[in-house]
C-alpha cells in the first residue's frame, strides 16, 4: 500500500492509501476558493450525568443530501472540483470540512455563564472521512478483500494519528450506512473522531470489565467469545482469528459482534493475518446482513477499542455491528424507554436474528 498526504485548499489534510499497482501519482491540486475553517465546537458536562455534551454550532450549514452529480466525495472531474482533487482513488482520508471537534477550535471559559456547577471546555479534537472507494454507486459490502484490509490499514493508520494529537482521549472509526440511519451523503464512506473525552459507553464497558476482571481474573469479553464460540447458537460466521456472533442480550433487532481471538486494545495492534481474516470475514457478515431483507440494510458500524491513554489493559477490541430495520419494511424506534431511560426493549430474540442471518 502506498500512502501519500496533501493539503486542500483550506489547509485541511487528505491522505490517500493506495492499493492498485499502477495508481497515479498523488499530485492533483485542490483548485476551489474555500474559507479558512472556523470551528466553534465546545463540550458541556451535563451536571447530572457526569456526561460530556458536544456542540458544534458551524455544523448548520454542512451538505445534506445532493444529487450524484454533485457529491463531494466522488473524485474531482473538469469544471466539478470535489473534497477529493484526483480524478480517481482507492481509498483517501481527510479533515472534515463541518467537524465536530478540530484541533483549531478557540479557548473558552471553564464553567457555563451563571452555572458554575456545568463545566465547559473547547471541543478539541478532530474529525476526518473515510472514502472506501471512488465509485458512487458501490458499498463497503461490495469491496474486494484486498480493498477492505486497505481501509482496515487506513483505520489504523489513522487511530495512531489522531490518538497522537493534543486533547485526543479516545478514536472512534464507524460507517452510517442508509437514510435511515440519518447518512445525509450516500457515497461509500464512514468517519473517524478524535473524542476530547471518553465516551459515557466506552467508560461503562470498562467499568465493568474492571469488575469482572478482578472477580474472575479474565478478560470478560475472551469469556463471551469462548462461550459463543462453543455454543455455537448465535454464531453468524468464523474464521481462523474472528468469530461474529449476536451478542446473547442484544439490543437492536439486528446486532452482530465481530470478534478477534485474541486479546488486542485497537486497530493498530493487529498483525496482517489478523487485518486478512478480518477483511474476509466481515464482508461475509454484510452479504448476509444485506441479504436479510433482501434489500440493502441500513446500518451503524461501530468499533470499540482501547482510549488513548486509560484502560487499555481492559479493551478487546471488537466491530460492533446493528441495524434499526426490524421487518423489511418497518424501523425500531427509540421511544420512551429506550430515549427516555436507555432501556432497549427488543422485539426478536438474538437466537431468532442468528438463526436468520445464518441462514440469509
Amino acid at each position: 500500500m502506498r500512502r501519500t498526504a496533501g493539503k486542500l485548499a483550506d489547509g485541511r489534510e487528505i491522505i490517500y492509501f493506495d492499493d492498485t499497482s499502477d495508481a497515479p501519482p498523488r499530485v492533483a491540486v485542490d483548485t476551489r476558493d474555500l474559507p479558512e475553517p472556523q470551528p466553534r465546537s465546545e463540550v458541556r458536562r451535563d451536571p447530572l450525568t457526569g456526561e460530556w455534551v458536544p456542540m458544534a454550532t458551524h455544523r448548520q450549514t454542512r451538505t445534506y443530501k445532493p444529487p450524484a452529480d454533485l457529491c463531494p466525495l466522488c473524485a474531482s472531474s473538469p469544471g466539478r472540483p470535489t473534497e477529493i482533487p484526483e480524478s480517481c482513488y482507492d481509498v483517501v482520508v481527510f479533515e472534515n470540512r463541518f467537524p465536530s471537534f478540530a484541533q483549531s477550535v478557540p479557548d473558552i471559559s471553564s464553567t457555563v455563564d451563571g452555572m458554575p456547577m456545568v463545566a465547559r471546555a473547547a471541543g478539541r479534537g478532530r474529525c476526518e472521512v473515510v472514502c472506501f472507494t471512488s465509485d458512487h454507486n458501490s458499498s463497503f459490502g461490495e469491496l474486494t478483500p484486498g480493498r477492505v484490509r486497505t481501509v482496515v490499514d487506513a483505520w489504523a493508520d489513522r487511530t495512531e494519528a489522531l490518538g497522537g494529537l493534543p486533547g485526543v482521549e479516545q478514536v472512534f472509526p464507524f460507517e452510517n450506512r442508509g437514510e435511515e440511519i440519518g447518512v445525509t451523503l450516500s457515497h461509500p464512506h464512514g468517519q473517524i473522531y478524535g473524542y476530547p473525552f471518553v465516551t459515557p459507553k466506552t467508560e461503562r464497558m470498562l467499568a465493568v470489565a474492571g469488575d469482572y476482571l478482578a472477580e474472575h481474573g479474565r478478560p470478560v469479553l475472551g469469556d463471551v467469545l469462548a462461550a459463543e464460540r462453543a455454543a455455537g447458537t448465535r454464531v453468524v460466521a468464523t474464521g481462523e482469528h474472528w468469530t461474529a456472533f449476536v451478542p446473547a442480550a442484544a439490543r437492536w433487532p439486528v446486532e452482530v459482534h465481530v470478534v478477534p481471538h485474541r486479546q488486542v486494545p485497537d486497530l493498530p495492534a493487529l498483525t496482517d493475518e489478523e487485518r486478512d481474516d478480518f477483511s474476509e470475514l466481515y464482508l461475509a457478515v454484510l452479504r448476509k446482513l444485506d441479504a436479510l431483507y433482501d434489500r440493502p440494510l441500513p446500518y451503524i458500524a461501530a468499533w470499540h477499542q482501547a482510549p488513548v491513554r486509560v484502560g487499555r489493559e481492559l479493551s478487546w477490541l471488537h466491530l460492533e455491528v446493528f441495524s434499526v430495520l426490524r421487518t423489511a419494511d418497518k424501523l425500531k424506534y427509540l421511544a420512551g424507554s429506550e430515549s427516555g431511560m436507555a432501556v432497549w426493549i427488543n422485539d426478536v430474540t438474538p437466537e431468532q436474528i442468528a438463526e436468520r442471518l445464518r441462514s440469509a
